[in-house]
């Protein structure tokens, strides 16, 4: 009985011993993160840049910099565009966004003030290795007009002053920050999938095929057609898969068109139902997989092809590996002769 009594206790103790260590470790946690001071202060509700309406107006260029990457937005007199990709334009909703959180962003709450602590919250200095971004912006003299290092934790964003140590969380919001990509225009081509009627494929050994469908058949139904009548498809699911790539395209990057060193691997003619082609060149570059795009379309209302080629002309875009392989497979995995 004594010795039942001894294992009870013993429970107890390591129970209440766990619970302890589980405390403490909030109580740390707490403390890591917790508001320096009281979480009222003076600048409380206040603009994280004051007077940005007017410095929007004469903003030239902004830059965002972080520890391991840069990149720069310009104003040009056709648009803003990105710096690093060639002069590409931007999403104008995400500059939008930009411009209007920077000027509705306010200060809440205090946070720490720790530069040791700054990581924790997303404004660790980028220059010094941190997690924050430094976001600045300049004028047409080239001056600097605002500056600050946010961070974004789940939806919330903290900033502080690059000059200061107090971190604050604010009320507001900032579009994407932290990676170039979601800057750049790559909504080229909108084309449902059951619009496409055929394909053209040329492969890096200079074979070509023709697949075709006839009008309401599903993914599923493309067939060698003439002149390619009387090959034998190898898998429908190859098929419809290369038919259909142009439906699914997803640029990782751009570059302008005359920095590609390489010839053409493959060909891909897209065309739908309804008469637009889309022209598809791949490259195989030193710096990646990257493809060029031209669309036709005949008739006086070839709204749809100049809206793809104002887009896309004069520029390569770069791909997956597996995106790239939709358009480049070899004839000899399609069909056999």
């Amino acid at each position: 009985m004594s010795a039942l009594l001894d294992q009870k206790r013993r429970a107890r103790v390591i129970r209440l011993a766990v619970v302890a260590v589980v405390l403490w470790l909030v109580v740390f946690a707490s403390g890591w993160l917790a508001p320096s001071g009281t979480s009222s202060h003076a600048r409380l509700g206040e603009p994280v840049l004051p007077g940005f309406a007017e410095t929007r107006r004469e903003a030239q260029r902004i830059r965002f910099s972080m520890a391991d990457d840069a990149y720069t937005i310009l104003r040009t007199e056709s648009g803003w565009v990105m710096e690093e990709s060639g002069n590409y334009p931007i999403r104008p909703d995400r500059l939008s966004e930009l411009a209007t959180g920077l000027e509705n962003l306010t200060l809440d709450q205090k946070r720490t003030s720790d530069p040791y602590k700054h990581d924790g919250v997303g404004v660790g200095d980028p220059s010094e290795g941190g997690n924050g971004v430094l976001i600045e912006v300049f004028d047409a003299e080239g001056a600097q007009t605002a500056s600050l290092i946010a961070g974004r934790k789940n939806e919330t964003i903290y900033v502080r002053d690059p000059d200061e140590a107090q971190a604050y969380r604010t009320v507001g919001s900032l579009p994407p920050f932290y990676n170039r990509r979601a800057w750049l225009d790559f909504n080229i081509v909108e084309i449902d999938q059951s619009a496409i009627r055929s394909v053209r494929l040329t492969d890096r050994f200079g074979q070509s095929v023709y697949l075709r469908r006839p009008p309401g058949s599903d993914n599923r139904s493309f067939r060698p057609a003439p002149p390619n009548e009387t090959d034998r498809l190898i898998s429908r699911l190859a098929a419809s898969t290369t038919a259909l790539a142009v439906t699914r395209l997803t640029a990782l990057d751009v570059k302008p068109m005359d920095m590609l060193t390489s010839a053409p691997v493959a060909n891909h003619i897209s065309e739908t139902f309804d008469g637009l082609e889309v022209n598809l060149n791949a490259y195989r570059e030193p710096d990646g997989l990257w493809v060029t795009l031209r669309a036709i379309e005949a008739g006086e209302g070839a709204r749809r092809a100049a809206t793809i080629n104002r887009k896309a002309e004069g520029w390569a875009f770069r791909l997956s590996e597996y995106d790239f392989q939709d358009f480049t497979p070899d004839i000899a995995s399609l069909v056999e002769r």
